[in-house]
């Protein structure tokens, strides 16, 4: 029951944060109100405690936040932005790994090199959610949020691919070179990515058969796509690849295989609610989490930070400081560097970063802010060696990354708006444009398919359609969708009868909807009429107050 009870506890405690977020009267993002509510539930006077199992954190939380951002990630938009992608997610993280470890290593007494290399893997990865919510949707740059995206999409797997390494060689397990290591990283990344490709492929092919056998049960097929992203995880891990990778690969898969296209639409709608509900959720839980393990992390801290002649806490709070100002140095640097080799190097095809203005330099580096998978990983470091010794500095490792992640959070709070300021976020005329344009293809592709279906009904004798109402209903249709092409030169006039439509439609809605509780309170209808009514009525306003928005 204590389990039960916690698990309560947390979820009432993430629903809870979105509503203090709004309300409190000056603006915290809403991974620092999660994290410092954990830290209050955490703190021995309120006593919630909850046994951390960094093994059981990576398989229940990181899989399906990767495949549903691999999901939503614009494939288009991430293969054209492949470079940069790669040189952040690759590159960055190796120049991250070893220039840092480097730096822990010689400026932090007691910590050796090969745990500093192993810090330096966690504290690579960075964390878009984070950064989404310290800036809010829509206000950095898409030039800039869309490589960001996908180089935390990447570096999460690099990141951790390198931290396993690091354990391997401390653990005894492997012995280090160049060359094993590099044939060792691809081995895991591509088998990881194929291992998320053929799992999804599986997964299509299976929701066929279920739906052959069984119809069209949403329910089956939702719980089907919700078990995807551990089945592309667990597979993968038991193979040998990265599952993190096969994660992200199969929910980039599923984007673009036409495998929900073809679902029926009882499923989409499902699953589409399913997914924003758990990512809300599971996003929380990560950050409370944090927040709860802070007091027993600074706890043990101190403890040992007492026994170690040659550490003390202040050393490792000016070492949070210097990593944290290393990692931006070193972030930027790279970032400037890639700007002058495109400009000198790739005049044909420059980077994206060629176009960005020092400000923008300055928001990219600053966007690297750190998270949940950094967490997970130094959290996964074992406690004991082989041999039954502690792992080397075990707890200044878990106290610097978790250090790191506040301080970046925090950073980040206070640089972002004041540099983005100068910075025009996402062009949101700009896409109404484009929607506008696409609705407007979208309805001249209707209209002619109306018309030979019009014609194909009045030469069938089967179907027995007065042709005077086949006329009427297909003109009314057909004028519907024509407004949108008529009305395309005047924009305004458009829109302004579009908003009209829309209100007067809500309107009755909802009048609609107090007719039908009426109707039950009087038992006019039954309980199951009134929930198929009140379905149907939700359908239309979620559709209309969506295009409100």
């Amino acid at each position: 029951m204590e389990i039960f009870f916690t698990i309560l506890i947390m979820t009432l405690v993430v629903s809870l944060s979105g509503v203090a977020a709004r309300i409190i009267p000056f603006q915290i993002p809403l991974p620092l109100v999660q994290i410092i509510a954990g830290a209050l539930l955490g703190w021995p006077s309120f006593g919630l405690h909850v046994n951390f199992d960094p093994e059981l954190f990576l398989v229940l939380f990181i899989p399906p936040l990767l495949f549903s951002d691999g999901w939503k990630t614009p494939i288009n938009e991430f293969l054209h932005h492949g470079r940069e992608i790669i040189g952040l997610a690759l590159v960055l993280v190796l120049i991250t790994v070893v220039g840092i470890g480097y730096l822990i290593h010689w400026t932090i007494p007691g910590v050796p090199l090969i745990p500093a290399f192993a810090l330096a893997a966690v504290l690579s990865p960075t964390d878009a959610v984070a950064l989404s919510g310290i800036v809010g949707e829509g206000r950095i740059p898409k030039k800039i949020m869309s490589i960001v995206q996908g180089e935390a999409l990447m570096n999460d797997a690099s990141g951790l691919v390198s931290l396993n390494f690091a354990i391997a060689v401390a653990m005894g397990t492997m012995v280090f070179t160049w060359s094993g290591a590099s044939l060792e990283f691809l081995k895991v990344s591509l088998g990881g990515l194929l291992a998320g490709v053929v799992i999804c492929w599986l997964y299509g092919k299976s929701l066929r058969l279920f739906s052959r056998w069984s119809g069209d049960d949403p329910a089956t097929q939702t719980v089907l796509l919700m078990l995807l992203p551990f089945a592309s995880y667990l597979i993968a891990e038991h193979l040998g690849t990265s599952g993190i990778l096969a994660a992200v690969a199969a929910g980039m898969t599923i984007s673009r295989s036409g495998i929900i296209r073809q679902a029926p639409l009882a499923m989409r709608l499902r699953a589409n609610s399913v997914w924003q509900m758990l990512e809300f959720v599971f996003n929380g839980m990560v950050f409370l989490m944090l927040g709860l393990q802070l007091p027993g992390i600074l706890q043990t801290t101190l403890t040992e930070a007492e026994v170690d002649n040659n550490v003390n806490i202040w050393i490792l709070l000016f070492a949070v400081a210097m990593i944290y100002l290393a990692l931006i140095v070193v972030r930027f640097g790279w970032l400037l560097l890639m700007q002058r080799i495109s400009k000198r190097l790739l005049k044909k095809r420059p980077m994206a970063f060629s176009n960005y203005s020092l400000r923008e330099l300055l928001v990219a580096t600053f966007a690297g802010v750190r998270g949940a998978v950094t967490l997970a990983g130094v959290l996964s470091i074992p406690l004991f060696l082989p041999n039954g010794e502690n792992f080397p500095a075990r707890y200044e490792l878990v106290f610097l990354a978790t250090g790191v992640i506040l301080f970046s959070l925090l950073a980040g709070v206070v640089t972002l708006p004041l540099l983005l300021k100068g910075v025009s976020g996402i062009d949101k005329g700009e896409t109404g444009k484009e929607l506008r344009k696409a609705r407007s293809i979208m309805a001249k592709s209707g209209i002619d398919s109306l018309y030979k279906m019009e014609d194909r009904l009045a030469k069938d004798t089967n179907e027995n359609i007065d042709p005077e109402v086949l006329k009427e209903v297909s003109s009314r249709v057909i004028g519907q969708l024509r407004r949108r092409l008529d009305d395309k030169d005047d924009v305004e006039q458009a829109m302004f009868m579009e908003n009209l439509e829309r209100r007067l439609r809500l309107n009755a809605l909802r009048a609609e909807r107090a007719e039908v509780y009426h109707l039950r309170a009087t038992k006019e209808i039954s309980d199951e009429s009134m929930r198929k009514l009140l379905r149907d009525l939700d359908l239309l306003e979620a559709l209309l107050i969506e295009k409100e928005e």
